[in-house]
């Protein structure tokens, strides 16, 4: 994990969060700034800095969080939802560790605002 990143923090529970999910591999939590009425984030536990640093050997543990983001708005409810991994700032990544979006809750458009 890298040490001065804003989700290993949280991994390590130096910052709370409003967690849904967690196992060995991976953490759901709460957006702290939602962006629809259902937002959560699912993390892998093992520091990617973004979709672009995944490597081969990745690909169970991406597999695996995509499907626990489904599971987990199914869960709450969330029939319709999307999906959303950002890559790098110029496509909206503020945090530099991999992490699925999960917005639900209200009709989302196409493309987003």
């Amino acid at each position: 994990m890298a040490d001065n990143c804003l989700f290993c923090k949280i991994i390590r529970g130096e910052i709370p969060a409003d967690k849904l999910y967690e196992d060995d591999q991976l953490l759901a939590f709460r957006d702290i700034a939602p962006q629809a009425p259902q937002h959560f984030l699912v993390i892998p536990k093992k520091h990617v800095s973004g979709p672009g640093a995944l490597a081969p050997e990745d690909e169970k543990m991406i597999g695996a969080l995509v499907r626990k983001g489904a599971e987990l708005a199914r869960e709450n409810g969330i029939t319709d939802c999307r999906l959303v991994m950002n890559n790098g700032a110029g496509a909206g990544q503020t945090v530099f560790h991999l992490h699925l979006h999960v917005l639900g809750g209200r009709p989302l458009s196409w493309p987003p605002g």
